[in-house]
């Protein structure tokens, strides 16, 4: 065989391999997302009825809000699944995502030790959080508060309650022995929780979902302060060229579609007796969500 076959030859081979490689990556969806959609596995069911529906690979890196936008910012992932306002308008403004679209939203419980030795049950959640902080300074053995400490959605609303407070979070976060930073996900901070005895901040699905296995119990529940609310955004290609914008859509508009509300409404009912999460679709005044971004198929375009 000539050198000029050869030469031939190999250039059709590479060609057919940067083909099939394309063609895989067109057929995979790597997503980002927040522990609470991942540990309750309400995102496996979705994910399992999406793959069966438009013969996809979904592939999933869950490690909190925080870490689920540097996943973002970085191009490395397709879509993120997270719940933080204010950094979820950030990553859009700053080019890294294309739209914000609402799909799922619950609350945020302040849990604790029956006993309630802070005396919060009754408060809302920023009077509550100054009523553990007193009592953590006067007795730091009898009261503790486990925060995330991990840059999470649920450690974003931790901050912002202290400030609804009136109190600056840096100063509460080194004020004493009483505030501990666990430093890891929603389950582990429970656990931890659980074992001192302490009070901490945790999304109603994940607290639900090992309620069993611990003492803790809800004292503080509901109002505006509790509301935690989930977003879907696709990555934009503009800003990271080779995401899969077109899947992360997909995915998008089938949260959004009646399937996937329907799945997200009877999510733990079975289990639990009750929803795990609550669809955005038909709540979306409640959520201070605008109906342009709350429960609707996606507009933005993939291509500049």
């Amino acid at each position: 065989m000539n050198r000029k076959v050869i030469k031939i030859l190999l250039l059709l081979l590479t060609a057919a391999f940067i083909c099939s490689a394309a063609a895989a990556e067109e057929g995979r969806l790597k997503i980002a997302t927040t522990t609470s959609l991942y540990d309750t596995k309400l995102l496996d069911l979705l994910e399992q009825r999406f793959e069966e529906e438009n013969n996809v690979s979904v592939d999933t890196v869950s490690g909190g809000t925080g870490i689920a936008i540097q996943y973002g910012e970085r191009g490395d992932v397709d879509l993120l699944l997270v719940h933080d306002k204010a950094r979820e308008l950030k990553f859009v403004e700053e080019g890294h995502g294309l739209e914000r679209r609402c799909f799922a939203f619950n609350y945020f419980y302040l849990v604790g030790p029956e006993d309630d030795p802070a005396k919060v049950a009754g408060l809302n959640a920023s009077s509550a959080f100054k009523a553990i902080l007193d009592a953590g300074i006067a007795d730091p053995e009898e009261v503790m508060f486990i925060s995330r400490g991990d840059d999470s959605g649920t450690h974003a609303r931790e901050k912002l309650i202290w400030k609804a407070a009136g109190l600056n979070y840096t100063e509460v976060s080194t004020s004493g022995p009483w505030y501990i930073e666990a430093g890891q996900g929603m389950g582990a901070t429970l656990n931890m929780a659980d074992e001192k005895q302490a009070y901490t901040l945790t999304d109603a699905s994940t607290f639900m979902a090992y309620q069993r296995d611990i003492g803790l119990v809800p004292l503080v529940e509901g109002g505006d302060e509790l509301l935690n609310v989930y977003v879907a955004m696709a990555i934009n290609p503009a800003t990271h060229p080779g995401v899969n914008c077109e899947m992360a859509r997909k995915f998008i508009d089938f949260l959004a579609s009646d399937e996937g509300q329907d799945i997200i409404a009877s999510f733990g009912q079975e289990e639990y007796g009750r929803p795990l999460f609550f669809p955005a679709r038909g709540n979306c005044e409640l959520i201070g969500c605008p109906a342009e971004e709350c429960a609707v198929p996606t507009t933005a375009a993939c291509s500049a």
